[in-house]
């Protein structure tokens, strides 16, 4: 990979630490774990991340979502949207987010992430079951409608430049782990199959947060 060469040449070297991810998901009671939402903006995809989260969070995960408009306030701040500044938009927080999960943390990140290979290049970056991409899929007109923000229309009247879905292209998941269909499903149904598919993937097990709960002396 190009940061590996990158590192090398400038005798840059990981250190290994005394705690270990297994370590801290230990102490988490559940695994660390990125759930990609992707689709087109408006599509549903950060009010479902968030939701998630909160459900999680209630079971005693530790947990943080991390949102597009978000992380370009700091982070990505320096970023356009152009093809190239949108690549390196999901370069960036793929990096962040392995971090996060190498604390035992489940990340849940809502991203457009328009392109099939920096998608295929995140999931390059964890090991089995860690990243599980979720297509949330919503027609372009519905999404127009529920845009609170105008950008649809702006697009459409040349103000916006490069818009995903409008302008510039969104290439769809070709083997997603899960596809939410958010103009047919309402937002708990949603939630109901991203929880039963982080289950199935054995990221959280139930009888563990119910014996974390007890020895903390909740009744």
């Amino acid at each position: 990979m190009i940061t590996k060469v990158i590192a090398k040449k400038n005798n840059v070297t990981w250190f290994n630490g005394c705690v270990r991810r297994e370590d801290r998901e230990k102490l988490h009671d559940h695994k660390g774990a990125v759930i990609w939402f992707t689709g087109l903006s408006a599509s549903g995809k950060s009010t479902i991340a968030h939701l998630v989260e909160k459900e999680l969070h209630n079971k005693g995960c530790s947990t943080y979502t991390l949102d597009g408009d978000n992380v370009r306030h700091g982070l990505c701040a320096d970023l356009a949207f152009s093809s190239e500044d949108r690549v390196e938009n999901i370069r960036r927080i793929g990096e962040i987010v392995k971090l996060f999960v190498d604390t035992g943390i489940i990340v849940l990140a809502a991203f457009i992430s328009p392109y099939r290979k920096d998608r295929r290049k995140l999931r390059s970056l964890f090991h089995d079951g860690q990243f599980l991409e979720i297509y949330v899929d919503c027609p372009p007109e519905i999404c127009s409608r529920r845009d609170q923000k105008g950008l649809y229309a702006k697009a459409r009247a040349g103000i916006i430049k490069e818009f995903t879905g409008i302008s510039a292209p969104y290439e769809f998941p070709e083997n997603p782990s899960l596809t939410i269909s958010s103009h047919k499903q309402n937002p708990k149904e949603a939630v109901d199959k991203v929880m039963r598919l982080i289950r199935q993937q054995h990221i959280i097990e139930e009888h563990g947060f119910a014996i974390k709960q007890a020895g903390g002396g909740v009744s």
